[in-house]
């Protein structure tokens, strides 16, 4: 089965038009290797609202079963991501970053850093990654394979 998914990249630089967004592209790339179908690709600034309305629009409007996002995950002012996730999701599915942590603490103690969050809005999986366009790349490496049963699962296909 194909799954539709959104990638939002969050970032105020990015969304200036400042920096290149690097981890976007990238994660767009590992979903259409796992055959996944990129519905919608966007950049927003580290505003909660703008970041919540982006994920209520691929969720609801465009009917996305995965959208992920890469970027204000982490302990600055302005990251703001978890709880915009948070904010719009119905069920939380803590688990997955606890994937993802656990992965990443492999690689890097400053992975305890992140505030990763993932959860359930409908029948669409919203989960959080890192910025920085490797670390993007290692945390959905960590779940990429799960996803699959996850969706199935939402979508009311059972155990």
């Amino acid at each position: 089965m194909t799954y539709k998914a959104a990638v939002i990249t969050v970032s105020d630089r990015c969304s200036r038009g400042e920096q290149e967004d690097k981890s976007g592209p990238a994660v767009c790339e590992m979903l259409r290797g796992a055959g996944f179908e990129i519905a919608h690709a966007c950049v927003v600034p580290d505003e909660a609202e703008e970041i919540a309305a982006a994920f209520r629009r691929c969720a609801d409007e465009l009917g996305c079963d995965l959208v992920v996002s890469s970027g204000g995950t982490g302990l600055s002012p302005r990251d703001v991501t978890p709880e915009a996730t948070r904010a719009v999701i119905e069920r939380e599915i803590p688990a997955i970053p606890q994937a993802m942590l656990f992965a990443s603490l492999q690689k890097t103690p400053r992975a305890m850093l992140s505030r990763a969050a993932a959860g359930q809005r409908g029948k669409t999986l919203i989960l959080n990654l890192p910025g920085s366009e490797r670390a993007a790349r290692e945390n959905l490496e960590a779940v990429l394979d799960t996803l699959d049963h996850a969706l199935k699962m939402m979508a009311g296909g059972g155990h």
